[in-house]
């Protein structure tokens, strides 16, 4: 069974604006699939293919004579010379539609603006968000569940056991990805800088201590961290910079957008290990915010996400900077309710004078109350409805 995807409509909107769409994300997001389906229409050219690749590369326009009516073109990046090509298609004749993909940001991105400025519409697919799963035979029996599998839709649609998906993820990551990206001679050492960023998700990014934990530069160490971005591993998360008498931290947090990915490089092997496990609330928060993330990344908007510290330690995990208002959200694993747990959200509120309407405590429990500082929500009402 297929899982509908949220992104089929911002996809084909942009596609009444602009004569080539673009259609990045990680790899095995589900890009391919989505697009053989999304456009039945149109001949489609995988770039891994070297013989394809070849063709490309030494011959651009023999290459795309067998796409006149335009084509679904996979792994774009590989052969970055066919944007010029392509411009000069879509110029010449308006009617031609060209859907590209990529599974490396930085590659595609530089090109597309140097070439296809002004005619390309460009969105990102990700794993596989809570709504998308959640009236499927695939939904989540509880948070746990829905955390350690993550998102992956060959974990979903084929059934592949996670500890297999993950292994052959990884190391195919490694070995095409991070290659192709970075000059990296021990890939070992990546592998363990991957499973060190795995254990330090929803905190300050330190690159010093990595870089200490890794007997690595610090430069080096900044550099893998651009791979893990152009490679859609990870995204940041900047601390919010309203002037609160400058009581803030202003360096960045980072998320992986899948925490089935951070439970296997953390050694996690089943839902019941991910609950008494010392990050479980790392990981947890990790998860909500990277859903919500997809979530307006698929219907075709740009998230605004922040975090709010301040020095004397009160925070919280998430603001969403929307229609001029900011969305208040704190996060936790508990399954049980108690004052504590609005700490942040009170603070925040004295010193922003946010309406608690706007303030939101989502946790891992099952009912929904009004309190004067905000509003209670479990995990599954939250990402269906914030």
């Amino acid at each position: 069974m297929l899982i509908a995807r949220q992104i089929s409509a911002a996809l084909q909107e942009l596609g009444r604006f602009y004569p080539i769409v673009y259609l990045g994300g990680p790899r095995q997001a589900g890009k391919t699939t989505l697009l053989k389906n999304l456009y039945p229409g149109l001949p489609y050219a995988n770039l891994e293919d070297p013989e394809l690749r070849l063709l490309a590369e030494q011959d651009p326009r023999r290459f795309l004579k067998d796409f006149a009516a335009g084509a679904v073109l996979d792994e774009a990046q590989r052969v970055p010379q066919l944007f010029s090509y392509l411009q000069v298609m879509v110029d010449a004749d308006k009617r031609l539609r060209f859907v590209l993909s990529g599974s490396q940001n930085f590659l595609l991105m530089e090109k597309i603006t140097q070439s296809l400025a002004g005619r390309v519409g460009i969105l990102n697919l990700f794993p596989l968000g809570f709504s998308e799963v959640e009236n499927t035979p695939f939904a989540p029996l509880d948070l746990e569940n829905f955390v350690w599998r993550g998102g992956f839709p060959g974990l979903h649609e084929q059934n592949v056991p996670p500890e297999i998906f993950f292994n052959n993820y990884v190391q195919t990551y490694l070995e095409r990805d991070v290659r192709l990206l970075k000059n990296v001679g021990d890939l070992s050492v990546f592998n363990r800088f991957l499973r060190l960023c795995a254990g330090r998700v929803g905190q300050p990014l330190n690159l010093s201590t990595l870089a200490t934990d890794l007997s690595l530069s610090v430069n080096t160490v900044k550099a893998w961290f651009s791979v893990l971005e152009a490679s859609y591993m990870i995204f940041y998360q900047q601390p919010f910079y309203a002037n609160f008498n400058k009581r803030i931290i202003k360096t960045p947090k980072f998320y992986f957008f899948d925490t089935g990915l951070i439970c296997h490089l953390l050694g996690i092997g089943s839902p019941k290990q991910l609950e008494t496990h010392h990050y479980f609330g790392n990981i947890v928060e990790n998860a909500i915010i990277a859903d919500l993330y997809k979530k307006r990344s698929h219907a075709g908007k740009r998230p605004v996400f922040w975090f709010w510290q301040d020095q004397h330690g009160n925070e919280v995990d998430l603001l969403i900077e929307e229609e001029g208002m900011l969305k208040a959200i704190e996060i936790k694993s508990s399954q049980t309710f108690n004052t504590r747990l609005l700490s942040g959200l009170t603070k925040w509120a004295q010193v922003s004078g946010n309406s608690a309407a706007q303030n939101y405590l989502v946790y891992a429990g099952s009912q929904t109350m009004e309190l004067k500082q905000g509003q209670l929500l479990p995990w599954r009402t939250a990402l269906m409805n914030l």
